[in-house]
């Protein structure tokens, strides 16, 4: 659980800071909102699936962490 909530963090601080760097230099929030998310417009199928894949596991990962933790407390 803490990995996913440090992961979380991360991302959301990454995406602040490049949406207001965007913003510092002009852009408007719809603007730098397309820049942060103009990668994924350009990935093929084959590597959305891989993408897709890899956060079905890390999500799986921590539901299975979880729920295991909350057998052995009981």
């Amino acid at each position: 659980m803490k990995i996913m909530f440090i992961s979380l963090l991360m991302m959301g601080s990454l995406m602040a800071f490049s949406l207001s760097l965007d913003i510092y230099q002009g852009f408007d929030l719809s603007e730098a909102l397309y820049n942060a998310v103009s990668p994924f417009r350009v990935m093929e199928i084959a590597e959305l699936v891989v993408l897709f894949f890899l956060l079905f596991l890390f999500l799986a990962e921590s539901a299975y962490v979880v729920i295991k933790k909350k057998k052995e407390d009981k």
